[in-house]
């Protein structure tokens, strides 16, 4: 069986996750600044492809290390990431968005993103 998480689990993984969502977020720019600036004008002063590829490492570390949580990663611009869950016997995600200072949310697993409600 897959993770499960109470909502108090989960919000005590939240100030890692927020960690390490600033991490994710800045290697994300600068990796998309570094590919653009190539593209357009053949340089970056972010650097050449070690530097993108060593980006392109930090960011799948970190969702790496997300999903070996049990973590289900929805999206990374913005990072969107759902914490399995049961409530009241009904299978949910606790949902946290990028941006958010809290862990606030949840949906019905079978809903999405669409049918987010506040956590009782």
């Amino acid at each position: 069986m897959d993770r499960l998480y109470t909502p108090d689990e989960a919000r005590a993984l939240l100030p890692a996750i927020v960690e390490d969502a600033r991490a994710l977020v800045a290697a994300r720019a600068d990796m998309t600044e570094l590919a653009h600036d190539r593209r357009t004008s053949g340089s970056s002063p972010l650097g050449g492809i070690p530097e993108l590829k060593a980006l392109e490492a930090r960011i799948e570390e970190i969702l790496s290390g997300w999903a070996g949580q049990g973590l289900e990663i929805k999206g990374i611009a913005p990072v969107l990431l759902d914490f399995p869950a049961v409530l009241d016997g009904v299978s949910v995600r606790l949902c946290w968005i990028e941006g958010e200072t809290e862990l606030g949310w949840y949906h019905r697993t079978d809903l999405g993103f669409a049918g987010r409600r506040p956590l009782p």
